[in-house]
C-alpha cells in the first residue's frame, strides 16, 4: 500500500500524455518530419525525381507517427512500471503493420507506373502465354565471317516464316538481335524480351554447302523440346528453312489446320545478297544506304523477280529522303517505281503496300489514301510491326491519339528494345498532353541508343510545355544533334526571356536549316507570336515537302497563332481541317 496516487490516478488525460512525454515527442516528430519533407521536396525539383519519392516518404512518416508516440508512452516515464510482454508484443505488432501498409504502397505504385499506359498494359499482356517466341541471330561458325550477313538473314527468315502463324507471338527483329554477341542466358533473354521459347542456332558455310543447327529452348526451365541439324546444299536453304518452321510449329503444338509458313523460292545467289543488302540498310547510315542500294540492284539483276528485294530498294530511297540525302522528288519517283515493280510480281505483298503508305502520309500529305493502303497490308500481314508502327504514325497525324498509343504500345510490347518504337509512343503521348509518360518512353530511347538523335531534345520540348525552360535548357546540353538543339534552344530561351539568344539560335537555324527544315522554323516564330514570319514559312515547308509538316495541327507550339484567321484556312487548304481529318475512315483493329 502506498500513500500516493496510482500511475495515472487522479490526473487528466492531457496531464498523463505531458508526463509519459507523448506530447513532447509528437512535437518533435512533427516538426522534424515537416523540415525533411520540404528539404526532400527541394531536391526532388532540383534533380527531378520522381514524384513517387515524396509520396512514399509522407506515408512512411505518417506511419510512424502512432508508432513514435507508442514507444513514448510505454518509455516517457519509466519509473512508474516496465513494458510489459502485451504491451511489447503490440509495439513490434505495429511495426510489422506499419512496414508492410509501406511495402503494400510501394510495391503497388512502382506496379502503377510501368502499367499506367493502359495501352502498354493490354498490349503487353498478348505475349504472356506459351506461344511466344524469340529467334535470337544464328552464330556464324563460317571460316569467313563476311558470311555473318547469311546467318543473320537467315534467322530473320525464320522470324519472318514464324511470324506468318496468326497463332504465335513474335519478338521483331530489333529486339531479338540485340543480344548479339552478349553473354546472356536463357533466362535474362526471357525476362527482357518477356517470352517462352527461344530459338537459337548456328550456321556453317563452305562453298555451296550448308550446315545449319537449330535447337527450340522452353525458357522457364531452359530445357530442349527439339534440335536439329541440317547438311545441305545452298540451293536447299529455303527447304531448310521451311522445315525448321514446321518443327517449331509442331512443337509447340499450334494447331494450324495443316498448314505450315512457307518460304518463297528465288536464285541462290539473288538471295544471299538481298539477305547482305537488308543486314546493312538495318545499320541506318549514309554508307549503308548506299551499300544496300548497290546490293539490292546485284540481287535484282540475278533475279528480276524478287519482289522482296523491290521492296527493300523502295525503303532505303525513302530513308534517304527523310535523311536529306537524296532530292525529295527524285528519290520519291524511285520508290514509287521500285514498289510499283514489286506489286506487278506479287499483288499480295503487304510491305509493298505499308510503303505506299508512307510516302502518301510523309510526302504525298494524301492521310485518306495512306489509311487504304495501311489497311489493305494489315489486312494482308495483320501482325508485321513495321505497318502496325506506320500505322501509328498515321493515327497520331490524324489526332485519334488514343489509337495511335494503342497501336503505339502493342509494338513497344512485341519489340521492347526498338528505341525507334519508343520514340514514336512518346509523340503520341506527347501530344496527347500526357508529358510525364512522354519524358518516360524518351528517356528508355536514349537508354537503349545513347546517340539517338533528337532525343534530349524531346525531353526539352516536354519540359517546356511542362512550364520548366530552366530544366529545359539543361536538358539540351546533351543533345548532339545541331538542328534540334538550335530549335528548341530558340523556343526555350524566349520562355526565359532571353530575346538575344533566342534570337541567335533561330539565326543559326535559318542559315544552316533553312532549305532542310521550315516546320522547325514556322514553330519557333509561331511560339514567339510572330504571325506574318510562323506562315511564311509554313508555305516553304509545303512547297519542299517536309516530312513533319503532317504533325502541325497537333504541335503545341503553334498555339500561339491559332487565333489568326489564316490558322483555319491554311490547315482547310492542305487537308488537315479537324472535319477533314475526322471524315478519313482509317479503324485498325490490334492482332487478336
Amino acid at each position: 500500500m502506498t500513500d500516493g496516487p496510482q500511475d495515472g490516478e487522479g490526473e487528466g488525460t492531457w496531464t498523463r500524455l505531458r508526463r509519459r512525454k507523448v506530447v513532447q515527442w509528437g512535437i518533435a516528430y512533427a516538426a522534424g518530419a515537416w523540415g525533411f519533407l520540404q528539404g526532400l521536396e527541394y531536391a526532388t525539383q532540383t534533380f527531378h525525381w520522381p514524384e513517387q519519392f515524396q509520396q512514399l516518404a509522407t506515408l512512411a512518416l505518417l506511419i510512424g507517427l502512432p508508432i513514435v508516440l507508442v514507444i513514448a508512452w510505454f518509455h516517457g516515464d519509466r519509473g512508474h512500471r516496465r513494458v510489459s510482454r502485451i504491451e511489447l508484443a503490440l509495439l513490434t505488432l505495429l511495426f510489422l503493420l506499419g512496414g508492410g501498409l509501406f511495402w503494400r504502397y510501394q510495391h503497388t505504385s512502382e506496379t502503377a507506373s510501368v502499367a499506367t499506359p493502359p495501352a502498354l498494359l493490354a498490349a503487353a499482356a498478348v505475349i504472356r502465354d506459351d506461344k511466344s517466341i524469340a529467334v535470337l541471330p544464328f552464330v556464324n561458325m563460317s571460316s569467313d565471317q563476311e558470311q555473318e550477313y547469311f546467318s543473320d538473314g537467315l534467322s530473320e527468315e525464320l522470324l519472318n516464316l514464324l511470324a506468318q502463324v496468326p497463332q504465335l507471338r513474335v519478338i521483331a527483329r530489333t529486339s531479338s538481335f540485340s543480344f548479339k554477341g552478349k553473354e546472356a542466358d536463357i533466362t535474362e533473354i526471357a525476362r527482357k524480351l518477356n517470352v517462352a521459347h527461344v530459338l537459337e542456332g548456328s550456321v556453317r558455310k563452305s562453298g555451296d554447302t550448308l550446315r545449319i543447327t537449330a535447337q527450340l529452348i522452353r525458357t522457364a526451365d531452359s530445357s530442349h523440346l527439339w534440335s536439329q541439324t541440317y547438311d545441305r546444299p545452298m540451293t536447299d536453304v529455303f527447304k531448310v528453312q521451311d522445315e525448321i518452321a514446321a518443327a517449331v510449329v509442331a512443337q509447340l503444338k499450334i494447331n494450324l489446320l495443316g498448314r505450315s509458313p512457307k518460304s518463297k523460292v528465288t536464285d541462290p545467289k539473288a538471295y544471299a545478297l538481298y539477305l547482305q543488302a537488308r543486314q546493312v540498310g538495318s545499320q541506318y547510315t549514309a554508307a549503308a544506304f548506299e551499300r544496300a542500294i548497290s546490293l539490292y540492284q546485284q540481287a535484282l539483276a540475278l533475279d528480276p523477280g524478287l519482289a522482296a528485294a523491290w521492296v527493300g530498294l523502295a525503303r532505303m530511297y525513302c530513308y534517304q529522303v527523310l535523311e536529306g540525302l537524296r532530292l525529295t522528288d527524285a528519290g520519291i519517283q524511285l520508290a514509287r517505281k521500285a514498289t510499283a515493280k514489286a506489286l506487278a510480281l506479287d499483288p499480295q505483298n503487304a510491305a509493298a503496300y505499308a510503303c505506299l503508305g508512307w510516302i502518301a502520309i510523309y510526302y504525298d500529305r494524301d492521310l485518306k489514301t495512306a489509311a487504304q493502303h495501311l489497311e489493305h497490308a494489315l489486312a494482308l500481314d495483320p501482325s508485321n510491326l513495321d505497318t502496325i508502327g506506320t500505322a501509328a504514325v498515321l493515327a497520331r497525324r490524324l489526332g485519334r491519339l488514343d489509337q495511335a498509343i494503342a497501336l503505339g504500345g502493342f509494338v513497344v510490347a512485341l519489340d521492347p528494345v526498338n528505341f525507334n518504337a519508343h520514340s514514336d509512343l512518346g509523340l503520341a503521348y506527347g501530344y496527347s498532353g500526357r508529358l510525364d509518360h512522354a519524358i518516360a518512353e524518351y528517356r528508355t530511347a536514349l537508354a537503349l541508343s545513347p546517340e539517338y538523335l533528337g532525343g534530349h531534345a524531346l525531353i526539352s520540348e516536354a519540359l517546356l510545355r511542362q512550364g520548366d525552360p530552366e530544366a529545359a535548357v539543361v536538358e539540351l546540353q546533351s543533345e548532339v544533334d545541331e538542328s534540334w538543339r538550335l530549335t528548341e534552344s530558340a523556343l526555350a530561351d524566349h520562355a526565359l526571356g532571353h530575346s538575344k539568344k533566342s534570337n541567335a539560335a533561330l539565326d543559326e537555324l535559318i542559315k544552316k536549316y533553312g532549305n532542310v527544315y521550315p516546320i522547325s522554323i514556322a514553330s519557333v516564330t509561331a511560339f514567339r507570336g510572330e504571325a506574318d514570319r510562323a506562315f511564311e514559312w509554313l508555305d516553304k515547308a509545303v512547297q519542299s515537302h517536309d516530312p513533319n509538316f503532317g504533325s502541325i495541327p497537333f504541335d503545341p507550339f503553334f498555339t500561339n497563332i491559332h487565333a489568326d484567321p489564316r490558322w483555319s484556312l491554311f490547315l482547310r487548304k492542305n487537308g488537315m481541317a479537324p472535319e477533314q481529318l475526322a471524315a478519313i475512315k482509317f479503324d485498325v483493329k490490334l492482332p487478336q
